[in-house]
């Protein structure tokens, strides 16, 4: 297992207590420090101290993918799980993906049902939505049908044979390292219908964070280009549109920027309007729930407006 941490001091403790209540007990983690500057790197030691499976590696800020990448360098077992500093997972979580890629050779990577918390560790009852049909290349170019590295295990041979992660991306990073695996053609990508890992959303940073997020997104296009030209060429529209609008549901649960949600539902009903034929629930109901926000805010922006000049009054006369 590999915990890239940058800063993650508040969570860091129950993150790491998470793992060591797995109910299956023979794990190595590793904890990878990514230039941290608050007590990221004493938390992890302390807990190493009393847990020799546990060790921590030090490096310069570089990034979540170096990170990624050099904790699987320094690993040795044959399964491979990542989890964020922020992150939780259920006590059966590794002992369920482990029964999971005994009895399946064929199996790469395995991902499990995601339960979103609220910042403060709260659960909130709202689970990821779940694929149920066979996963293609197409599934990773729109939005992560896995919703978090924290929710993967994968064999060590897969990451070998279709290398790391792009070491200068860190937003949809997940995404072309899927594609690359699904794109390979030699394993498959299934879930587990059952919630094993509890992701933890963050209202810090809204817009610059989705923003940037698109950038991710474009770079994934850029990268598949080379390994999947004809399926960029087919899909790209729609797969724009799909993310374009993720990013739109995202700021509604993370309470971002009202017009930045408009934006991105607007521009992807641009690339794809039959999105609201294909898919009409989600995007009629997002389309909704973004246009209201927006037209609450400039209401009472108005309100405020009127509020402050009936209380100037009016213009005195000399």
């Amino acid at each position: 297992m590999v915990i890239p941490v940058h800063n993650g001091a508040t969570l860091l403790r129950d993150t790491l207590q998470s793992v060591q209540q797995q109910s299956l007990s023979d794990w190595e983690l590793i904890v990878l420090d990514d230039g941290s500057s608050d007590d990221s790197a004493a938390i992890a030691t302390a807990m190493a101290s009393e847990d020799p499976r546990i060790r921590l590696l030090r490096q310069a800020n570089a990034g979540v993918s170096i990170a990624r990448n050099r904790g699987v360098a320094a690993s040795r077992a044959p399964l491979i799980a990542f989890l964020d500093a922020d992150d939780l997972w259920h006590p059966d979580k590794l002992r369920c993906h482990v029964e999971r890629h005994q009895s399946d050779a064929g199996l790469g990577v395995s991902f499990a049902r995601v339960e979103f918390l609220s910042p403060e560790g709260q659960p909130t009852g709202k689970i990821a939505s779940h694929p149920s049909a066979p996963l293609t290349p197409a599934d990773f170019l729109c939005e992560n049908p896995t919703t978090t590295t924290s929710n993967w295990v994968l064999r060590r041979e897969v990451f070998e044979a279709v290398g790391g992660f792009v070491e200068d991306m860190s937003y949809s990073e997940d995404l072309e390292w899927l594609l690359r695996v699904a794109c390979n053609g030699r394993w498959r990508i299934e879930p587990i219908d059952r919630v094993l890992t509890y992701y933890r959303t963050s209202a810090g940073g809204l817009s610059a964070s989705l923003e940037r997020m698109e950038q991710g997104w474009l770079r994934l296009i850029t990268e598949a280009r080379s390994y999947a030209p004809l399926a960029v060429v087919r899909h790209f529209q729609a797969a724009q549109a799909i993310h374009l609008r993720y990013l739109a549901r995202r700021s509604l649960r993370l309470q971002g920027d009202p017009a930045l949600g408009a934006d991105f539902i607007v521009r992807a009903l641009r690339s794809d309007w039959t999105l609201l034929i294909r898919q009409p629930r989600r995007t009629v109901l997002t389309a909704v729930a973004v246009f209201a926000r927006l037209i609450l805010q400039t209401l009472r922006r108005l309100l405020r407006l009127g509020s402050r000049s009936s209380r100037a009054g009016p213009e005195s006369r000399p």
